[in-house]
Order: structure tokens, then sequence, then C-alpha cells
């Protein structure tokens, strides 16, 4: 309630004091529905994916995506990779956790297959056996 009565003999006195649970409620209701949605915004690298038939597959938190692009540039999630001995480093700090990760390519279509190729290479050389790639299924005949 937002007002509570004293009963202490004066009727008169009026206990005014704003009630925070709807208001807590609400929060809390909002900071789910972003922890849900949240994760699947995680890419944003306009790639051209190839069109194949795949599996559905659910993202998992742990799994990295590298994305390459039309003109052969890394991205690890949205952050673009000036080397590829950045990427390397990325990958083995990634594989030391006690938890090998998955790692998820979103090769562009029109990228050369040297780019790509560099991503598995360096995927390798981390110790990373769990690779897939993303692709998106043709459309209905």
């Amino acid at each position: 309630m937002a007002i509570s009565y004293k009963d202490e003999g004066d009727d008169d006195a009026v206990l005014s004091e704003i009630n925070t649970t709807p208001l807590v409620d609400v929060m809390l209701v909002l900071l789910i529905i972003f922890l849900i949605t949240i994760p699947v915004i995680n890419t944003s690298v306009a790639v051209r994916l190839p069109r194949e038939n795949n599996q559905l597959q659910q993202s998992q938190p742990e799994t990295v995506v590298i994305s390459v692009d039309a003109r052969g540039g890394t991205y690890w999630f949205d952050a673009r990779l000036t080397n590829a001995q950045s990427l390397q480093d990325k990958l083995r700090q990634v594989a030391m956790h006690s938890l090998k990760p998955e790692v998820h390519i979103r090769g562009d279509a029109r990228a050369d297959y040297e780019a790509v190729a560099r991503v598995l290479y360096a995927c390798q050389q981390a110790g990373i056996t769990r690779i897939g790639f993303v692709t998106e299924p043709p459309p209905p005949q």
C-alpha cells in the first residue's frame, strides 16, 4: 500500500511512504529480458554467409565467434583484429580454460579461402579442436 495509517491514538496522523515494490518488480523483469536478449545480438559484422544445409545448433556462452569479411579481414566477435598474431594470442588465452570453447567461423561467401584457412590454422596452433562453420540455409524451392 502506498499509504499506511498509524494506530497510536492520533487518528489524523498519516504516514506517507512510497512503496517501491512495484518498481523493483518492473526493474527485475527488465533485467531478465536484457539478460536473455543480449547474447542473441552478439554478432554485427556484415558478412554474406554461404548457403548450405545444416543442423541447427544453439550457441553456448563459451562459444567464440570469428568472422571473416569479403576482403579477408578477421573479427573477434565484433572487434577487428589487425594481424594473425593477435588472433593466435586470443585463441591461446581462450584455450587455456578448463572447458575448451567451440569456435564458430562466419566466413563471407565472397572471401578467399586463404583468410578462412588462416583462422583454421590459428585454431590448430592454439589446440582448439571444436570448430564449426556458420552458414545460411538455402532458399526453399
